[in-house]
């Protein structure tokens, strides 16, 4: 039995689901379908000989989950937990398995559908993340939200080149 490709005028080509969250002043939006919960910000325990830009690990209910500050990893200053703070609980899909890993969020905003005529290609200028780690903006309203390919943002080998860049630029003085 052969199966034929989905037309481009499905639903799901047309309409997708994304959970917005800052970090700092920027606006972010994830696929929904990635999203597996939101947790209240609480103890990270820091694991030796790691990036700084992950932050350690949290036990949700019984299993590791690691933790990784995206504001830092794109280059901003290390999160500082607030009231406001919280944990996006993803699920990546990382050498071709889903992983269970924490986002650190300054604060989640919303969920938003948009449609494909609201999402625009990234800027290859300006920025304030690497064009790669995006799968386009969003327009919401009179804004817009920078929409994160967290399958790539958090990919291993992504992960291990981040962290080889860090280790070896010179310490801020």
């Amino acid at each position: 039995m052969s199966t034929l490709p989905l037309s481009p005028r499905t639903p799901e080509a047309e309409a997708a689901q994304y959970l917005t969250f800052f970090l700092g002043e920027e606006e972010y939006g994830v696929s929904l379908l990635r999203v597996r919960e939101i947790i209240q910000y609480d103890t990270i325990t820091r694991v030796p000989r790691t990036p700084t830009f992950i932050r350690g690990v949290i036990n949700l209910r019984g299993t590791v989950v690691p933790v990784v500050d995206l504001g830092h990893k794109f280059g901003r200053p290390a999160t500082t937990a607030t009231r406001s703070t919280c944990i996006v609980i993803v699920e990546p899909v990382v050498d071709g398995e889903r992983t269970v890993m924490g986002v650190l969020a300054d604060q989640v905003s919303q969920v938003i559908e948009l449609a494909a005529a609201d999402v625009a290609a990234p800027p290859s200028f300006g920025a304030p993340v690497p064009v790669d780690y995006l799968v386009g903006m969003g327009t919401v309203g009179r804004r817009f939200v920078l929409l994160l390919d967290i399958d790539r943002i958090l990919s291993d080998q992504e992960m291990r080149t981040t962290a080889e860049v860090s280790e070896a630029a010179p310490a801020a003085s």
